[in-house]
Formats: structure tokens, C-alpha cells, sequence
């Protein structure tokens, strides 16, 4: 296919794709998919090799926010059942980040739901960094708070932190239909404080929030001018109780040509399988491997992910090898650019389902009870999945050992 081939080509020598040639892969047939992720795969082994990056997310502060954004569990009046806890001491979120630590992630998300953070939440988040990097050497921390106020992001960089989150979602001209409390141009600002503080930027989209093909080009392109060093993708955990909860337009095919467009729009930069790969990819998440090179392990800010252990043994099962500490996640030529923490090692945060004023949907599924369920139903590829989202009730926030 002559669109793939010029695709391959523009991707190994860093070259934006058109619009028209970003929209033709998420137009192809699901006949072609195979041949899309063999394309888009070329470019991301020339720039990641078989590495895979794992992420593990801490989330401080559960619910409780102020901010109506359509996609999250934890948003104004939610109804959606998820923990709700204030701020976690710092001896607990190093305790909580150790879990995934131990199981192989070389970086640590500190999620914190709300609009911003006060300069007060600033120093809370301080002292928990700095209990995490004192405990774990070597140790990436990435923050995700909301929406930065000047100064704050200076702050998180003396304070240690290495990257910061804060996802556009979605694109500008349909931003106001996903939430109304704060604006596109809010998000924007905040990725451009993180930067100019000399923190890796981590900014990423969420699909399957009825956006059409033309939205999710507009973002990826809008995230490739801001230049992050990570873009997580997250597919939209439909949580009842959330004004998206009848919102199931996703197929595993349809996710796998969103990450290929991503990939090929942004080819060395670290690429992130984020909230609902398991809800929305399923059995078809190794394949995706072979265009992302990052996931989260274990579970999400408020919706349980596959168990840790499945986790590990995909990614050795599917030919990949989960990147050690001592592996520099970007290409020379990004961390020698001065990308914040492309410079130490590796990218962004990732997505977190509204940690801080909405970052990421964050969804997962429940490794043992959902499993069972989706054996006996078996629905069709395109029918709601209801049973594969399950509200986190272990780790961070209770008394119950962490998924990792």
C-alpha cells in the first residue's frame, strides 16, 4: 500500500504526515489492520527497539473535584461509587509506589484529583516526592495536579519531579462539549508552563468520546506542535454513574489504527497505551505493543487494570522486553534536545483518568471476577463491555494490597 510505504519513510526521518494522509489510516479497512500495525511497527522498533516502558500510577487524592469533565469518575455530582479519600501521607504514597516499582516500573505517576493544586498541595506533593526518591534510587517521578498556576511547575522541578501530565483530551473545536468548567486554551498553558520549567511534558488524547476522525487528527497534530515527550492514549472507560457511560463506539481494530495515526504523526516520541486497553483492545492489547512502546501496570486512579503479572507475561509472551532503569526511554536526538526528563532516561506521566482536573480516563478491568464474566457472555466485538470495568477497591486509599 503506497500510503504506508510513504508513511514508513516519513516516520523514520521524523516527517509530519498530511492531514489527508493521518485521516487515510484511521479510514482503512479492518482487512488492511494487520498491514497498518506492520507499517506503523517499522517506525516504532527504528526508535524504541522491542523496549517496552511501564508506568505505575498513585493516586494521592480520590473524587471530591470540582471540574465537569464527561469522561471522569471522579467530576462534579459523580454518582460512580469510586474511593474517595483526601490527600495520602507521603509514607503511604512511597509505599504505594514501591508495589510498582517492584514489578518492574521505572516510572512513578502522582495523580491528585481537583482543579489545580493550592501552593500548599505543591508542598504535600514535595514531601511525597522526595519520600519516593529517597526510597528508590534512580526512580522517575512525573506529577499531575491540574492546572499549574505561574510558579508551580518551577516548584515541582526543584522539588525533584521529572515530568509533568496534563492531557488536551480532545480536540479544540470539541472541547467545550466534554467539559465546561475550564477551557482547551487552560489546558494548552499548563503543557507550555511544564516546559518552560524544564519539565518533560506529558500530554496525550482520549478516544472513543464520539469524536470524529477529523477531532483526533486535530488533536494528534496539536500535541506534535507541542512537542511533549510522551503522548498516552487513552480509550474512554464508559463508568455508569459518568455522563459518557453510553458511550461504546470502540472496536480493537478502531484502537489499533488510533495508535498506528499516532505513532506515525509522532514517531520518536514515547507512544503510551493508557486507561482501557483492557475494556477496548482485550485480547488484541500484544498486538498493540508493536506500536506503543509504554503501558500502565496494574490498576488505574479509580478502575482495576489486569493483574500485574498478566502484564509482564504479555509483553514477554508478544517478543518484547520491559525497559530496565538503567535505559534511556528516548532517542539521542530528544534527550539531547533538552526535553525535560527526556534527559534522565525517559517521558511523561502518562494519563490518569482526572487526576487533576481531568488527565486521563484511566478505566482498567478486574483481572479475576471480570475475566470470569466476559468467558461466559462472550458479546460481540461491538457490544458495550460493561463487564470489564470494575471500580478499584484495592491499594492506594485502602487497606488491601496494590495491583502490580
Amino acid at each position: 500500500m503506497d500510503l504506508l510505504n510513504t508513511l514508513v519513510d516519513k516516520g523514520l526521518r521524523r516527517e509530519l504526515p498530511t492531514r489527508e494522509e493521518a485521516l487515510a489510516v484511521l479510514a482503512t479497512s479492518d482487512d488492511d489492520v494487520l498491514d497498518v500495525v506492520a507499517a506503523a511497527g517499522k517506525v516504532r522498533r527504528h526508535w524504541f527497539g522491542r523496549r517496552v516502558k511501564l508506568n505505575y500510577l498513585v493516586n494521592l487524592k480520590s473524587g471530591l473535584c470540582p471540574e465537569d469533565c464527561s469522561y471522569c469518575s471522579q467530576r462534579l455530582g459523580s454518582s460512580t461509587g469510586i474511593l474517595k479519600y483526601t490527600w495520602l501521607k507521603p509514607e503511604q504514597a512511597s509505599q504505594a509506589a514501591a508495589a510498582g516499582l517492584a514489578g518492574g516500573a521505572k516510572r512513578v505517576c502522582l495523580v491528585a484529583s481537583g482543579r489545580g493544586p493550592t501552593d500548599r498541595d505543591v508542598d504535600r506533593v514535595a514531601g511525597t516526592i522526595k519520600a519516593i526518591k529517597e526510597q528508590n534510587e534512580g526512580v522517575e517521578v512525573c506529577a499531575c495536579l491540574g492546572l499549574l498556576s505561574d510558579g508551580q511547575a518551577e516548584r515541582l522541578r526543584e522539588a525533584g519531579a521529572d515530568a509533568y501530565n496534563h492531557n488536551l483530551n480532545t480536540s479544540e473545536s470539541t472541547y467545550g462539549d466534554i467539559t465546561t468548567t475550564h477551557t482547551y486554551a487552560d489546558r494548552v498553558d499548563t503543557v507550555n508552563k511544564a516546559h518552560a520549567a524544564g519539565l518533560s511534558a506529558c500530554s496525550g488524547l482520549i478516544a472513543g468520546m464520539g469524536e470524529s476522525d477529523e477531532d483526533l487528527v486535530d488533536v494528534v497534530f496539536s500535541l506534535r506542535a507541542l512537542d511533549p515527550d510522551s503522548v498516552p492514549v487513552n480509550f474512554l472507560i464508559p463508568v455508569e454513574g459518568t455522563p459518557l457511560a453510553a458511550e461504546w463506539n470502540l472496536t480493537p481494530q478502531r484502537c489499533l489504527r488510533i495508535l498506528a495515526m499516532v505513532r506515525f504523526v509522532c514517531p520518536d516520541i514515547e507512544v503510551r497505551i493508557a486507561g482501557g486497553r483492557e475494556v477496548h483492545l482485550r485480547s488484541m492489547q500484544p498486538v498493540a505493543l508493536h506500536l506503543a512502546n509504554s503501558i500502565f501496570l496494574g490498576d488505574y486512579l479509580t478502575t482495576e487494570g489486569q493483574a500485574g503479572k498478566a502484564d509482564l507475561e504479555m509483553i514477554a509472551d508478544a517478543g518484547f522486553e520491559v525497559e530496565g532503569a538503567d535505559q534511556v526511554t528516548l532517542p539521542e536526538h530528544r534527550v539531547h534536545a533538552g526535553g525535560g526528563c527526556g534527559s534522565h532516561a525517559e517521558a511523561g506521566c502518562g494519563s490518569h483518568e482526572d487526576a487533576g482536573c481531568g488527565s486521563h480516563e484511566g478505566g482498567g478491568v478486574c483481572g479475576t471476577a471480570a475475566a470470569g464474566a466476559a468467558a461466559a457472555a462472550a458479546p460481540a466485538a461491538n457490544e458495550p463491555r460493561t463487564d470489564l470495568v470494575a471500580v478499584r477497591r484495592r491499594g492506594a486509599g485502602t487497606d488491601l494490597a496494590p495491583n502490580a
